[in-house]
Formats: C-alpha cells, structure tokens, sequence
C-alpha cells in the first residue's frame, strides 16, 4: 500500500491552496451569514476542472480517479463545508448518475455543462416523509404517451432552487418495490418543475438546501436513466460514490479545525508558556490527529476499491461514518482549545463545528451507515 499522495494529488491540493486562499477564504463568512449560494464561484471552480473530476475528457472533465476526487473536496472543505458541500454533490449525485447510467446521447447533452459548471446539477431522492426510508416515497411519475407526468416534492435538495438540471428519483410501480422507482433527467425549465422552501440551517449556509416541486411536470420517456424501474437501485449504487464524498468532505473539515487548533495552541500563552505544552490541550491534539488519519485511511481505502470497480458499499459505510463522527469530535475539541475565543464568529472553528453535524446527518446518517457496515458484515 502507499499512503503517499501521488504528483497529481499534490498539484491539485495546491491548486486549490492558492485559489482558496484568494476566492473563498475571504468570503467564507460573509456567505455563512447571509446563506449566499455564491454562483459565479462555481463557474470558476469549473474552469479548473473541479466540478467534473470523475467526467472523462471527451465530456469536458478533467477525467481523474476517486483518489484524485478526494483529495478535491477534503481541500475545498478546509477553506469551506458549504463549499466543499456543493461541489460534492454536483460532481458525484448529479453529475455522478448521469455519468454512470446515462446513454452516450444522453451523456453527451448533459455532461459538457456540468461539466464546466455551464449547468449546476441537484439530485432528488429524499422526501418530506421519507428520509431513509426511499421506498415509501410518495412523488410519482405516470406514463402519458411519449411523456411521464412527475407529480411530488423532494425536500433537502442540494441546489434545489439553484440547479439547471436535475436527476429525480420517482416512484413508477407499487410502494416499497425495490424496482418500482425510475431516474429521470429534468431541465429546470420544464414546466411544472419549481423550487421551493430553501431551508435555514445551521450550518452549511453557504451550500443551498431547498425543496423541488413538481406539479404535472411533464417529462419527455427519452429522459429516462436506463430502464423504467431501475432508480432506487442505481440510488443505491450511486449512495456508495456519494458516501466517499461525505468521507472525504468530513476529512477536510476535521483538518481544517485540527490545523486552526495547533496553530492556535502554539501561539496562545497561558501561565507564561504556550497552552500546547499543557498535557489537557496536547492529548487532545494527539487524538485529532489519530483520529483524522484513521479516517484519511479509510476513505482512501473505499476510494481505491471504488476507483479499481470494486464493490465497496461497506468500505464507503464505514469512511462516512467513521470520518463524519471524527470531524464532529475533532471540531467541538478545537472550539474547546479555542475557548471563549472559539465560540465567536471571529474565528474559524465555530464554523467549522456547525458545518460538522451535517456530515452524520446527509447521504445517510450515522445510523443508517452502522445498518449497512452490520449489513454487509453479516454477509461473511
């Protein structure tokens, strides 16, 4: 095994170093506090390739690996949750399903504006009432002719409002039939196809979460991803690459607290030395850096079988939910380091302890990561 990034993980960390350090770390907190989704930023990250890291060259990706992906969001996440947020759910939801079962005509008309950020793409599982409980979803889509006639609303929608296109998940067969639910494509322009309530949140404020509405949307059969019946099971295939992100999307955060603390712990004095040589602040130091490491580890390892086209639905399970619970730890530690100081908007970790929580809670949360791992253990 080697746990050393490769060149190209290294040029891209540094790529988004220097473009983080001049486009978004100034902004950060402005946009928190008015939960600006900052458009024009997206575009820019797209003219460097990272809103189409896994999309091949001929679509206008950058036609990279999973390793390379995660090394993409856990550095955008250091500067911003929220933004490492919205890039990981255009590049591996939206953009994701298209890329893994689309036709070619279907890919060709879509993956070039994702692409480049041309399009924001959003992708519609969850429901109202739903959560993790798919099956019972309750928007559904019927057969008119040529068309299928999407009636329902999907809530907690990364880019719900603000998204060009969408792939939706809608019930097309009998409740709680594994293959009684389609994926379509839908342009933002379709009629009958509207954003709703965007959600006021405690963190992630600057990644828009938001409900899409659809009301007699009418959507032409060839929309359809793959065959009619298919969509919860592509959901489930495309949840494990989402799963990686929210891993990888937890490692950055987790390091960007990590690496406010220790620099904040060398150079706050205490009892005329730095409060690092205090064994209370130091051991929890030690386990920040363990833990995040661990993490590293497991994410990379779920990366690489996802990368070789392995099946890695338990690897992924356990990098989400061991990596999203050390982010969490590790960014309520640096605000304890920080002490009053970490508990004002004047420095970062407060932040980075807000944006933390989604981390257990999106694509799944803690507990539903520990029915896979069980699930899949079990199997032998």
């Amino acid at each position: 095994m080697d746990f050393q990034l490769s060149e190209m993980q290294q040029q891209i960390a540094k790529v988004i170093r220097d473009f983080g350090k001049t486009h978004i770390q100034p902004h950060v907190i402005d946009w928190d506090e008015a939960q600006e989704f900052p458009r024009p930023l997206f575009t820019q990250l797209g003219e460097l390739g990272l809103m189409s890291v896994l999309v091949p060259e001929k679509y206008n990706g950058s036609g990279l690996g999973y390793p390379e992906y995660v090394t993409v969001i856990s550095e955008v996440a250091k500067f911003c949750g929220a933004i490492g947020l919205s890039v990981a759910a255009h590049n591996s939801l939206c953009t994701g399903h298209i890329l893994q079962f689309a036709t070619e005509e279907q890919k060709q008309r879509y993956l070039p504006k994702l692409a480049t950020a041309e399009w924001i793409g959003a992708w519609g599982l969850t429901e109202p009432n739903t959560g993790s409980d798919a099956m019972n979803m309750k928007c559904v889509a019927k057969q008119d002719g040529d068309h299928w006639v999407l009636n329902g609303t999907k809530s907690w929608i990364t880019h719900g409002k603000s998204c060009d296109v969408a792939v939706v998940i809608a019930r097309t067969g009998e409740v709680r039939d594994s293959h009684g639910m389609t994926a379509f494509v839908v342009e933002k322009a379709t009629p009958g196809f509207s954003g709703g309530k965007k959600e006021n949140k405690l963190g992630m404020r600057a990644s828009e979460t938001a409900e899409m509405i659809f009301d007699n949307c009418r959507v032409p059969a060839s929309n359809i991803l793959g065959e009619v019946g298919e969509g919860f099971i592509q959901s489930m295939k495309v949840l494990d690459g989402g799963r990686i992100s929210i891993a990888a999307l937890s490692l950055g955060i987790a390091k960007g607290a990590y690496e406010a603390a220790l620099k904040y712990a060398q150079e706050r004095h205490q009892f005329d030395q730095p409060i690092a040589n205090f064994q209370g602040i130091a051991f929890k130091l030690a386990d920040m850096a363990t833990q995040i490491e661990a993490a590293e580890m497991l994410t990379m390892q779920a990366a690489d079988l996802k990368q070789r086209g392995q099946k890695c639905t338990k690897q992924a399970a356990m990098a989400k939910y061991y990596a999203s619970e050390v982010a969490v730890r590790t960014a309520n530690d640096a605000v304890q380091i920080f002490g009053g100081y970490g508990y004002t908007k004047d420095f970062p970790v407060e932040k980075y302890y807000r944006d933390a929580k989604l981390c257990t809670i999106g694509e799944g949360t803690s507990e539903i990561q520990k029915i896979v791992i069980a699930r899949e253990a079990l199997k032998g």
